[in-house]
């Protein structure tokens, strides 16, 4: 199956806004957990604790989603394929650990930055949560992704026919 150009530039297009839009999350994530962290004004460490709960969880899991299903759709309808290239498998798992990993341990996490928010404003004190990872991993990886997609690197992924034809033909 091939898409034409203009589906083919459609999905790229809902490709590139939700990864723009799923950068841009992360990059709000980074401001409110490093605020939180860094200030020394207790209320504004807990509106930015809870706001967290706004940003974390469902429109990066939206904006994940949105990326996968469009990135899987410009797999199957380009000569790129959904894991015929190194760069466009690297980027499938890139896009499903992240996205698996934003249910298993960012929404517990935000959760509890929400609570611990809502603490600091009734001022009983408290461990902060621990989000340094989450806003340094998930734009480090999505900058892998984008650079993947410029540059293309790696060749083609080898399929285990293509490999013992080869190993027959050495023999």
């Amino acid at each position: 199956m091939r898409l034409k150009a203009r589906g083919r530039k459609a999905w790229l297009a809902v490709h590139i806004v939700s990864a723009g839009a799923w950068i841009g999350i992360d990059v709000v994530l980074a401001v409110l957990v490093f605020t939180a962290m860094l200030t020394d004004d207790p209320s504004l460490a807990a509106v930015c604790y809870q706001a967290l709960r706004l940003f974390a969880v469902w429109p990066v899991l939206v904006a994940g989603l949105v990326c996968l299903g469009s990135g899987v759709m410009l797999g199957l309808g380009s000569r790129y394929g959904v894991v015929r290239y190194w760069w466009v498998a690297i980027k499938l798992v890139l896009n499903v650990v992240l996205t698996v990993l934003g249910l298993i341990l960012l929404r517990p996490a935000v959760g509890e930055a929400a609570v611990y928010g809502q603490s600091l404003l009734a001022g009983i004190p408290g461990v902060p949560p621990d989000l340094v990872f989450p806003p340094i991993v998930s734009p480090a990886c999505l900058l892998a992704a984008v650079l993947l997609s410029v540059y293309k690197p790696g060749g083609r992924v080898r399929r285990a026919g293509s490999l013992e034809r080869r190993a027959t033909s050495l023999r």
